[in-house]
This record gives structure tokens, C-alpha cells and sequence, in this order.
């Protein structure tokens, strides 16, 4: 697939972007270039290849989940203004 100048003009336009004939001229060669790139990619045999989920092995090395901190709720709650049954308790905000 490729493009002419009409076409750029086209998407200049949809995109709102006013090009001058040269920057026309270097869009048209840039995307012509990627569009080239993607057929490249696209004529490469595929048949009989698994769908990778990324490029490299990836391993993600896992913790146990276990408890590393001791519980200080308490202590944090002794300085909060007003607490009850576990809860902080905090001023209205919406009426």
C-alpha cells in the first residue's frame, strides 16, 4: 500500500494540520516508508509460530506472602482525635 499527495491532503485535513508542499512531500515519503516496513513485516512466514506474550522468558521472581511488619493499629489510633471499634472517625464533609 501507498499513498499519493491527494491522499495526505485528505488526512492533513481530517487532522486539521495545514501542510506546505514540501512537508506534504516528506509525509508522503515517511509514510509511504513505514507502509513499506509493514509489508515487509507481513511477507515474513509465520505458519507454525506460537504467539509470544513478550519477546524474552520473563520470570517474576515472587516473596512468600507473609507478614513482615508487626501490627501497630493501636499505637496509631492512641494519638488519632476519635476512634471507635477500630475506626477512625473523621468530621462530616458532605450534607
Amino acid at each position: 500500500m501507498s499513498l499519493n499527495l491527494e491522499e495526505i491532503g485528505r488526512i492533513a485535513k481530517l487532522a486539521r494540520l495545514e501542510l506546505s508542499a514540501a512537508e506534504a512531500e516528506t509525509t508522503l515519503n515517511q509514510l509511504n516508508g513505514i507502509f513499506g516496513f509493514i509489508e515487509q513485516l507481513q511477507a515474513v512466514n509465520t505458519d507454525g509460530i506460537e504467539p509470544m506474550a513478550h519477546a524474552v522468558d520473563v520470570v517474576q521472581r515472587l516473596r512468600p506472602d507473609t507478614v513482615t511488619e508487626t501490627d501497630r493499629r493501636e499505637a496509631f489510633q492512641a494519638v488519632a482525635p476519635e476512634t471507635e471499634a477500630g475506626l477512625y472517625l473523621v468530621p462530616r464533609v458532605v450534607e
